[in-house]
C-alpha cells in the first residue's frame, strides 16, 4: 500500500495576504510561549506572551524570542537589555490570553491581567510570581528577519517551583512535564495542553 497522503498545494507566492501565516501556524504546533517580563526606560513593568520561541545553543545557553513587529517587549528589551521568560501553566492561561491585549506602553499588563509580579534575582526585569519555572536572560543580540526581530537572550539565572521538581532515576532533579503543565499555542484561537507523554531512547545511547 503506498503510504503517499493526499495533499493540498498551496505555492506561498500565489495566496492571499495573510494565508500562508495562517496556514503555518497552524501547522507549526504546538509552539511554546515564552511570557516576557520586561521594563520600560521609564519604569513600566510589560508582560507579554510571544509564541515564536525556542532553545538555541547549549553553552552558552541561549533562547531566543521574536518579536512580530516593533512591540513594547522589543522596545524594552533594546533599552534596557535583560528580560525574563515565564512558563505559563493550565491555571494562568487565561490570564497569559489577556496579556496578549493590544494596549499602549504606559500599561502595566502584570496589573491588567491581576497577576504578583516579583523581581528577577539576576535581572531587573518581573517575572511571574505564580509562574512554576522562569528564565531570566541579558540581551546577547537581535536579529531582523522579515518583518520579525529575533531577540537572543543569555540565560543567566533559572528558577523552578520546588513542587514541580523530581530527582529521575540518573540523579538529575529536573522539572517533571506532568507538573509543570505548560500550555502552548496552536492555529486559530486554539490553545494546547501538554497531552500525553512518552519517552524514547535514543539509539545507541
Amino acid at each position: 500500500m503506498s503510504q503517499t497522503r493526499p495533499r493540498a498545494e498551496f505555492p506561498v507566492d500565489g495566496l492571499p495576504a495573510g494565508d500562508a501565516v495562517r496556514l503555518m501556524k497552524t501547522m507549526l504546533v504546538p509552539r511554546p510561549i515564552a511570557w516576557v517580563g520586561s521594563r520600560s526606560a521609564e519604569g513600566v513593568a510589560n508582560l507579554a506572551p510571544h509564541s515564536f520561541f525556542t532553545m538555541v545553543s547549549n553553552e552558552p545557553p541561549i533562547l531566543v524570542v521574536s518579536s512580530t513587529g516593533r512591540k513594547d517587549t522589543l522596545t524594552n528589551v533594546e533599552a534596557m537589555g535583560q528580560f525574563t521568560v515565564s512558563i505559563i501553566d493550565r491555571a494562568l492561561a487565561e490570564a497569559a490570553n489577556a496579556t496578549s491585549a493590544v494596549v499602549g506602553p504606559e500599561v502595566d499588563e502584570f496589573a491588567l491581567a491581576g497577576l504578583e509580579a516579583e523581581p528577577g534575582v539576576a535581572v531587573d526585569a518581573p517575572r511571574v510570581a505564580a509562574s512554576p519555572a522562569v528564565f531570566e536572560c541579558v540581551l546577547d543580540r537581535t536579529v531582523e528577519a522579515g518583518d520579525g526581530v529575533v531577540m537572543f537572550g543569555r540565560v543567566v539565572h533559572l528558577a523552578v517551583a520546588e513542587d514541580v521538581l523530581v530527582t529521575d532515576a540518573r540523579g538529575y532533579r529536573l522539572p517533571d512535564a506532568r507538573r509543570l503543565d505548560p500550555v502552548t499555542r496552536l492555529g486559530r484561537n486554539e490553545w494546547g495542553g501538554l497531552g500525553e507523554v512518552f519517552a524514547f531512547d535514543r539509539p545507541g545511547a
